[in-house]
């Protein structure tokens, strides 16, 4: 199980009311849900293995340089030694330290990349796995990582994490016409203003769904808007070729990325007991956490 960490943290933190604090009144309340969340998620689930991925760099420059409205509108601060800064509540910003050494005193598997976001970690770890994967993000980016045949699947919360949608090739054909690689293509043209894409204009979610059941994928949808004799209409033939900068750019920066080097020693197993007990009280005395970390302590112990 591949958990897409900040999805899931900036989930419980405007889920969980930031009346949940700590002692002296610091608000816990993204670290109480994501405890909450991944105490549900080994009930339901059982993996055998455990990573939380982390965006080591949420606006990797790889990507930026590429399609520079990546993610700008996000940048809180401009840093000339490191990653920009993403803009987050004043409030959730101090706690994913706390996060971190919660994580790390259980025994959590935690991974993140230089240079990588954690859908590149997910991506990475999911296609080196010798079986099945369930990752779990409230990111549609990564239903192109769906594969039924390599048993990977995306865990989608709809409401917590106690109704997931499961998403294999089944669900990505009936509500988006797609499979996992062709989701990617779909995602490019359709554009994401949440990530600074643009897309296509004109084209949108089944617009390019039809245009890849005719065309098979992108690379042939560029080769019927330049074939004259294609049946392509014209304004959509004239939308692609107008986006042919965006479109030479684009699939880099939004396929994930699956060959990232990780470490090839990463203990991925799920704990049965914390990796420092003292540690963990402490954690939990200080910022009062209380139910939700006897909760997980609970679930990997039993």
């Amino acid at each position: 199980m591949l958990l897409d960490t900040a999805s899931l943290y900036f989930r419980a933190y405007f889920g969980v009311p930031d009346s949940v604090r700590a002692p002296d009144g610091t608000p816990v309340n993204a670290v109480r849900g994501l405890l909450d969340f991944i105490a549900r998620l080994v009930q339901d689930h059982r993996p055998d293995a455990l990573v939380a991925c982390m965006d080591a760099d949420w606006r990797p420059e790889w990507r930026v340089s590429l399609i520079p409205s990546y993610k700008a509108h996000r940048v809180a601060e401009e840093t000339e030694t490191g990653p920009d800064e993403e803009e987050v509540p004043d409030t959730l910003s101090p706690q994913v330290p706390v996060i971190e050494a919660v994580l790390d005193a259980l025994g959590i598997a935690r991974l993140g990349v230089p240079g990588y976001e954690a859908d590149d970690v997910i991506g990475t770890l999911a296609t080196r796995a010798h079986g099945p994967v369930d990752i779990v993000t409230g990111d549609r980016d990564l239903f192109q990582l769906v594969d039924d045949a390599r048993g990977v699947r995306v865990l989608y919360p709809l409401k917590g994490v106690g109704s997931l949608q499961v998403t294999d090739e089944a669900l990505l054909r009936e509500k988006y016409g797609v499979d996992g690689p062709g989701y990617a293509d779909l995602a490019t043209m359709r554009g994401d203003p949440s990530d600074g894409l643009p897309g296509v204009p004109g084209i949108g979610e089944k617009t390019a769904a039809k245009l890849l059941a005719a065309y098979g994928d992108l690379d042939g949808i560029r080769a019927a808007a330049a074939d004259p004799a294609s049946k392509i209409t014209p304004a959509q033939r004239r939308r692609l070729v107008e986006s042919a900068p965006y479109l030479d750019v684009a699939p880099a920066v939004v396929r994930v990325a699956r060959d990232i080097p990780v470490p090839e020693d990463l203990d991925e197993r799920l704990p049965d007991e914390p990796r420092d007990g003292e540690v963990l009280t402490a954690l939990g005395e200080r910022w009062g956490l209380g139910g939700s970390l006897d909760r997980v302590l609970h679930t990997l112990t039993r």
